[in-house]
């Protein structure tokens, strides 16, 4: 846990956060807690917001997608950031994943794998800078779990980011509610782990078209200038945030429960429940968990077996059966490992006013559209799927009732959202639309060995999209 202590001289406040560290052991007295401080430099108080109008900067201005979420351009987004908090963020990230490029994303111990944190990278003040104008002490922080410390440990600074624009309003009254064209929080997803850059805006747009609750994305060259001139950091997704803009938006209320699960209770196994793994993303104040524990009671009670009528009708009652057959139909034919069925994150429940059910929201698909790691993508029909395991999709899958509706919406999504044509077409805009910025991000900040690396990219993506209409007609027939 990290302590926040200010001290004021003259002019620039300093926040001092303090973590443990063994360095200061020699130090201090045995008894005492041994510290190691962070320090994010606040300063600059008596600024004016120049720049400030209600439609860009306002809460009262509603969210601007065509602005924000173009599907037709690249756009520019410029960071500033001070030398010292840069440093600041770097130092909180050497703490927590080891040395910047040693191959080691186990952290500061060694031995390699990921490494556990409870707590996320520090947030600094920053500006941000888009078509001339300028967002005023903006909260930023590095962002990502696996694709973070790998980054990280291979020496790229192509990392993703956070950005919170009124994460310090209260060191700075004057960005009180400061929103960007109605936008509070938005992540810019640095496409680690795909060379051709579309696959996190491709699946996204293809679980929107498909009619589901999804996140906005579009594309966005990021430029941070860290005390030494703007450094192109290299083609970005820019993704709107679940617990900011799309509950609000694609729902008629935002004040459902929001849970962002991780974790064993992430998979509803009998006897996972753990509220701890529920992380509610909104009414975090109100321990009330019910609805996640009823809906983990009905998943498993025995009623499945016996009388599976009564049980689609008891599940029907917390969980929007309908929208995750969709979903489960939609991410098993473009293929998508890295979330709910081999890994337990990467999904978000929102418990919908309109319906008092759990509704599914996918959630951070870079690693989409591919075969992919970790045993890979299911077959269309889950051979080899441990239904004990993951029974949100074993369980639907043996019941004949949800296993019908299921394969219609495979059908409907070959035939629609994901169609082959359609989709390659899709590949060829987007590819066409990046690939200058794509090809010329530049050494220590690019996952491309050369540009040829994005055009072969796009062309697996493009045999993809075949491969996965001949699996879906032969799983079909």
């Amino acid at each position: 846990m990290k302590y926040f202590k200010e001290l004021l001289f003259s002019t620039l406040m300093i926040v001092m956060i303090f973590s443990c560290s063994s360095d200061a052991a020699a130090e201090v007295e045995e008894e005492e807690v041994e510290e190691e401080e962070v320090v994010v430099v606040i300063d600059d108080t008596e600024f004016e917001t120049t720049d400030w109008t209600d439609a860009t900067h306002s809460k009262n201005a509603d969210p601007n997608f065509d602005e924000i979420f173009p599907d037709d351009a690249v756009k520019r987004l410029d960071i500033v950031i001070s030398e010292d908090n840069w440093n600041v963020m770097l130092d909180d990230m050497t703490s927590t994943y080891g040395t910047f490029g040693s191959s080691n994303s186990g952290g500061p111990g060694g031995g390699g794998g990921l490494t556990e944190s409870d707590e996320n990278p520090v947030f600094v003040p920053s500006k941000i800078f888009y078509e001339g104008k300028e967002w005023y002490k903006v909260g930023v922080r590095f962002k990502g779990n696996s694709s973070l410390q790998s980054s990280w440990g291979s020496g790229i600074l192509k990392l993703s980011f956070k950005l919170d624009f009124d994460e310090f309003e209260d060191d700075y009254p004057q960005i009180k509610n400061q929103r960007f064209y109605g936008f509070k929080k938005l992540s810019l997803k640095n496409n680690y782990n795909d060379k051709s850059m579309l696959r996190e805006k491709v699946a996204a747009d293809v679980f929107k078209n498909a009619g589901l609750a999804m996140s906005h994305t579009a594309f966005y060259t990021v430029y941070v200038d860290n005390g030494d001139g703007p450094q192109y950091f290299g083609l970005y997704t820019l993704v709107e945030e679940v617990d900011d803009t799309v509950i609000d938006t694609q729902f008629s209320s935002d004040d459902g429960n929001l849970y962002k699960p991780d974790g064993d209770a992430a998979s509803f196994a009998s006897g996972s429940f753990d509220e701890d793994e529920y992380e509610k993303k909104t009414n975090e104040d109100e321990a009330d968990f019910t609805d996640v524990s009823n809906l983990l009671s009905i998943l498993h009670d025995g009623s499945r077996t016996t009388d599976a009528a009564t049980w689609r009708t008891n599940l029907e009652v917390v969980f929007d059966t309908d929208v995750f057959l969709k979903y489960l139909a939609v991410n098993t034919v473009i293929q998508n490992w890295d979330t709910y069925g081999r890994m337990t994150h990467n999904y978000f429940l929102y418990n919908d006013p309109d319906t008092s059910k759990l509704t599914w929201i996918p959630w951070d698909n870079n690693e989409a559209l591919q075969t992919g790691k970790q045993g890979g993508s299911y077959a269309l029909n889950f051979s080899g799927l441990s239904s004990s395991q993951w029974p949100l999709i074993g369980y639907l899958y043996q019941d004949e009732v949800y296993k019908e509706k299921y394969d219609t919406y495979v059908e409907e999504v070959i035939n629609g959202a994901f169609n082959e044509s359609t989709v390659q077409a899709l590949y060829t805009k987007y590819a066409a639309l990046v690939e200058e910025f794509a090809t010329t991000e530049v050494n220590g900040y690019t996952f491309l060995n050369s540009s040829s690396d994005f055009q072969s990219a796009v062309s697996t993506l493009k045999s993809h999209a075949t491969s996965r209409k001949n699996a879906v007609e032969a799983y079909l027939n």
